[in-house]
C-alpha cells in the first residue's frame, strides 16, 4: 500500500514478519515507489528502492526520504536506512541534475542535500546504515551522517568524483570529519572504493556482517536501541556532534555532561 498523501512512498507496513518484507517489495514494484517505509515497535527501516539506477537520488527520492524522516519523528527512536538490490546509494543522479541546468533550471539539488543529512543529523532518533552493497559519493555522506553503521560483506565504499573531474562536495568534507587525513585523502585521491573489511577498520562502519546477516543484525540492534527511554536517546545523539565540536577539555567535557544529564531529567519530569 502506499503512504497516504505521499505518492513517492511505496509502502509502510506495521508488520515485524518475514512476509512484511515481500509486500513491501511488490508495492514498491507496483507503485513505482521510490521508498519503501516499514514500521516496527518504536522503530522504523527506510529503503531506496531505485534499483535500476542503483539507488541514485533524484529529487523525487530526496523529497521523499525528508517526508519519511518527517513522519517518524514522533514515534521512531530508531530508523534503519539501506538500500535495495546490491547497492546502498550511488550518489545523487548526476544525469537529472545534468538534464535540470541544461534546461536552466535552477540548481538546487546540493541545497537539498544538506537539508537531507542535516535531517538526519538533527533527528531524536538513532540512525544505522544498513549498507547493502556499493556506496558512492552521496552514499558515503549517507553512512558519515547516520549514527551507527553495519555493512555486508561484499559492501563497497568510494568516492570517485576525482576520476571524473569533480570533487566529492559532500562525502569528502564529512569523510574529513571522521577518519584520519591519510584515510580520507585515500579515498579522495585514489577514487578507488575500499572493500567493507577496510571501512570498518577504518571507522568508516562499526561491523561487517555476512550479506545475509545484515538486516536481522541492524533489525536487532533498532530493536534494542528503540527500548530505551526517548528522551536519553535524543539528548546522547546530540551530544555526539557537542562535545567534538564545542568541548576542548576535560573540565568542560564533564560539566557538560552534567547538563545533559539535568536537561534528560527535566525533559522527562515534563513528559510524566
Amino acid at each position: 500500500m502506499k503512504e497516504a498523501g505521499g505518492p513517492a512512498f511505496a509502502a509502510d507496513s506495521n508488520d515485524a514478519d518475514a512476509d512484511a518484507d515481500a509486500d513491501a517489495d511488490a508495492d514498491a514494484d507496483a507503485g513505482g515507489g521510490c521508498v519503501v517505509v516499514e514500521r516496527h515497535d518504536a522503530w522504523a527501516v527506510v529503503r531506496i528502492a531505485r534499483a535500476a539506477k542503483r539507488n541514485a537520488l533524484d529529487r523525487r527520492t530526496r523529497a521523499a526520504l525528508l517526508e519519511a524522516f518527517e513522519r517518524l519523528a514522533a514515534d521512531a527512536r530508531c530508523i534503519v536506512l539501506t538500500g535495495t538490490a546490491g547497492s546502498f546509494c550511488a550518489g545523487l543522479d548526476i544525469k537529472e541534475r545534468a538534464r535540470e541546468r541544461a534546461a536552466g533550471l535552477a540548481d538546487t539539488a546540493g541545497a537539498e542535500w544538506i537539508d537531507l543529512n542535516m535531517a538526519i543529523r538533527r533527528h531524536p532518533a538513532i540512525f544505522i546504515a544498513a549498507v547493502n552493497g556499493v556506496a558512492l559519493g552521496g552514499g558515503v555522506t549517507l553512512i558519515n551522517s547516520c549514527d551507527l553503521a553495519i555493512a555486508a560483506r561484499d559492501a563497497s565504499i568510494g568516492c570517485p568524483e576525482l576520476a571524473a573531474g569533480a570533487y566529492a562536495s559532500a562525502a569528502g568534507p564529512t569523510a574529513m570529519l571522521s577518519l584520519p587525513r591519510k584515510r580520507a585523502a585515500w579515498l579522495l585521491l585514489t577514487a578507488e572504493s575500499i572493500d567493507a573489511c577496510t571501512a570498518e577498520r577504518w571507522g568508516l562502519v562499526n561491523e561487517v556482517v555476512p550479506t545475509e546477516a545484515l538486516l536481522p543484525r541492524a533489525h536487532a540492534l533498532a530493536a534494542r536501541i528503540a527500548a530505551f527511554d526517548a528522551v536519553a536517546i535524543a539528548e546522547t545523539k546530540k551530544s555526539l556532534d557537542h562535545v567534538p565540536a564545542r568541548v576542548h577539555d576535560w573540565e568542560g567535557a564533564l560539566r557538560y555532561g552534567q547538563t545533559v544529564s539535568a536537561a534528560i531529567r527535566a525533559r522527562q519530569a515534563e513528559d510524566r
